[in-house]
């Protein structure tokens, strides 16, 4: 790609941010920006605003240039000259007080930040707990213009808020897929973690495989749901046994006892998140039952804690720094210049750890059975 783009209207305005002067005299601008880099002030317009037409070369040594200098651009006079907000906005359906045991959202926040801190984007967070606040929020936001797009997450069935965006007038970019429109979204193949799951534990001789899944009005639950059924069918098992939860510890642990107190408990359990494993696993463990000797188990995320919880869980790595990263570059785009560039998103891991092994002897007692 050219590295020098034909000229028209130069987004990034000159710097008036504090930064070191050249020569002792003046701040630097964007000139300066683009003179070390060897390319035209629109090339440093267009990577400021994420906007394509240059090359990955020319790219980088505009950013090198911008470190090297400590220069970035003046969000508030850029925001002014184009009459817009400067940011993008996340709003989080879930209870405050247990926002905080999702890991989800930290790392998503985190790779949307990485991103849009160098485009000069800033984001607005607002955790909300009902239907009603969630409308509120976003009517607020476009109302208010205080975003010029927003991210939406939790995808669930029947979904209105597409609908209410695009009559508010507000861009944003879906997390996930659209099981109505296979092209709307920006999603990881989930279906694809579950369905290696049951495989992973149908090759150590597990039949008895339940799942434990998310709250059923999210199209991600229904999606790892119809994977791990759809897997069980095709190696010929009989479908196993199914617990709605809602993605918490405590939701977990219940569903364990639930699935545990059966006359023919499973051998082995797929959880929809990795919080509700670990609880799995705490909650088989004052039972006596022994993981993974007596019940393998399997979670889905690869958090952060994942690894150190005894015994290691065995789970489905998405890469939700990335994801988010891949998000935020998408909406940027979407609000600069209309077009929703192609994504392409590291595919899910299977992550083998200690939490499963190969099933019990059918005619070996299980451990906290009831006599």
């Amino acid at each position: 790609m050219n590295p020098n783009p034909p000229p028209g209207r130069d987004d990034v305005v000159p710097a008036t941010v504090a930064s070191p002067h050249v020569g002792g005299e003046r701040k630097v601008t964007i000139g300066d920006v683009a003179a070390r880099a060897g390319v035209s002030k629109s090339a440093v317009s267009f990577v400021f605003n994420g906007r394509s037409g240059v090359g990955a070369e020319a790219r980088e040594r505009i950013l090198q240039a911008a470190h090297d200098l400590e220069w970035r651009p003046d969000a508030r006079a850029r925001a002014l000259s184009r009459s817009r907000a400067q940011a993008l906005g996340l709003v989080i359906r879930r209870d405050p007080s247990l926002i905080g045991t999702d890991p989800f959202f930290p790392q998503f926040v985190a790779g949307v930040e990485s991103y849009m801190s160098t485009v000069g984007y800033a984001l607005v967070l607002q955790v909300v707990d009902g239907d009603d606040a969630e409308q509120e929020a976003y009517a607020r936001l476009a109302g208010e213009a205080r975003v010029d797009g927003v991210f939406l997450t939790d995808l669930r069935v029947d979904d209105d808020r597409p609908a209410q965006l695009g009559a508010l007038g507000l861009p944003y970019v879906l997390l996930g897929t659209d099981h109505r429109d296979d092209s709307a979204g920006i999603g990881l193949d989930d279906a694809a973690g579950i369905r290696r799951a049951v495989r992973h534990l149908h090759a150590l001789g597990h039949q008895r495989i339940a799942h434990v899944s998310g709250a059923d009005r999210y199209v991600h639950s229904r999606v790892r749901r119809a994977a791990w059924e759809g897997e069980m069918a095709a190696l010929g098992l009989d479908p196993g046994a199914l617990v709605e939860a809602d993605f918490t510890g405590a939701a977990g642990a219940r569903a364990t006892h639930e699935l545990l107190d059966q006359p023919e408990p499973p051998t082995a359990i797929i959880f929809s998140n990795d919080i509700m494993a670990i609880a799995g696993m705490s909650a088989a463990a004052d039972r006596g039952v022994r993981v993974p000797q007596d019940l393998s188990v399997i979670g889905f995320d690869d958090i952060p804690l994942a690894p150190y919880v005894f015994p290691a869980l065995t789970t489905v790595r998405q890469d939700v720094f990335e994801w988010a990263k891949a998000c935020a570059h998408a909406l940027v785009a979407l609000v600069e210049g209309g077009e929703h560039p192609p994504v392409t998103l590291p595919s899910v891991d299977f992550i083998v750890r200690a939490s499963t092994a190969p099933a019990r002897n059918p005619a070996e007692p299980r451990q906290g059975a009831s006599a």
